[in-house]
């Protein structure tokens, strides 16, 4: 039986055409995959980089940032108040209320109606002399207020006071839309931010929220010199708040909020700072003055979802942080003055 085989044959150039084609072919096949390599080395770099900046790494516990100021999240804020820097500007603030009343430069009930007339808008005068506590309390409730509403909740990245109104505004309207692209707008808008109050800037502050009792403590050297450094030092924990590498806050951003004189005890927004005799016999008692701020974490409902308004706003507040308070019973059982009636026009 024959077998026929059925030979193909190619031409030695042919071949060797063949032959550098494959090579040219495996070669640059072996740089697309160098360079994908190097591009996955880059973007993990990258992501590592993220990671850092945004607060998460592996490492645990607050992290440090090139502004020395550390950052923050929701469990130090409740669990960890004693190490937090919160802690410290309260005491900057307590201490600076009871040197100022156990030496004022001017009566304590002129002191007391200045800082009534910066709470009501409109003039306040009691020839009655108060107690000190009340005044000292009085005291940390209107320092508490500007620095929640002049600092805190206004962000402060430049000297110029209508520039960071607009700033504000310019961050409200990114968050309503996204928080994420609002977050990382606020933190590197931040990181170039002013690095202290200027004495021009805490003018400002003052005059917007405490101007009735700046003017009264503008003779007095150092009360005002120890006030702004508090309003500096709230400058700081404000800058950490909003600019803080917290990965919890990605989608969230932190307000703060003073209860109002007479406001009724809340035992989810208010923290008491002393026992409160007329609750623990089940009477209702009221505020007697905000020693600091609470904070609210704000966050975005789903539109149309759990949390939508009907005003079209879906925004969500969380407290985080209560409000430390005094009642008024704890004022060694004297009211705190309420707001009287506004002058007829």
């Amino acid at each position: 039986m024959a077998y026929a085989a059925d030979q193909r044959t190619v031409s030695i150039d042919q071949y060797n055409y063949a032959l550098t084609n494959f090579r040219i072919a495996h070669d640059e096949v072996e740089k697309q995959r160098r360079q994908l390599e190097e591009q996955e080395r880059q973007v993990a770099t990258l992501r590592d980089r993220i990671s850092t900046l945004e607060g998460n790494s592996l490492t645990r516990g607050p992290q440090v940032n090139n502004r020395g100021t550390s950052s923050v999240d929701d469990q130090s804020i409740r669990v960890r108040p004693s190490t937090h820097a919160a802690s410290r500007l309260a005491a900057h603030i307590n201490r600076w209320a009871g040197e100022l009343v156990r030496a004022p430069n001017v009566p304590l009930n002129q002191l007391r109606d200045a800082i009534l007339t910066d709470l009501y808008g409109y003039p306040v005068q009691d020839p009655n002399m108060p107690p000190s506590i009340q005044v000292q309390n009085l005291l940390r409730h209107i320092l508490s207020e500007s620095i929640a509403e002049g600092i805190i909740n206004c962000l402060i990245v430049t000297n110029s006071t209508e520039a960071n109104v607009h700033l504000t505004r310019i961050h409200d309207n990114l968050f309503s839309r996204d928080p994420l692209v609002a977050c990382v707008w606020r933190r590197q808008t931040f990181s170039a931010a002013v690095e202290s109050f200027t004495p021009e800037m805490g003018a400002n502050i003052l005059q917007e929220n405490m101007r009735a009792l700046s003017a009264l403590l503008a003779p007095a050297e150092r009360p005002m010199q120890e006030l702004h450094e508090i309003l500096n030092a709230a400058y700081g924990f404000s800058r950490m708040l909003h600019a803080g590498q917290s990965g919890s806050s990605m989608d969230a951003f932190y307000r703060a909020f003073v209860p109002e004189l007479g406001h009724p005890l809340d035992p989810g927004q208010l923290e008491l700072t002393r026992r409160c005799m007329k609750s623990e016999r089940g009477e209702v008692d009221t505020v007697g003055a905000t020693v600091f701020p609470g904070l609210v974490k704000v966050t975005l409902a789903p539109p149309g979802g759990l949390g939508a308004k009907e005003d079209g706003s879906n925004t969500l507040s969380t407290v985080v942080r209560r409000a430390q308070v005094i009642c008024q019973c704890a004022l060694v059982g004297l009211a705190t003055p309420q707001p009287t009636p506004a002058p007829p026009m």
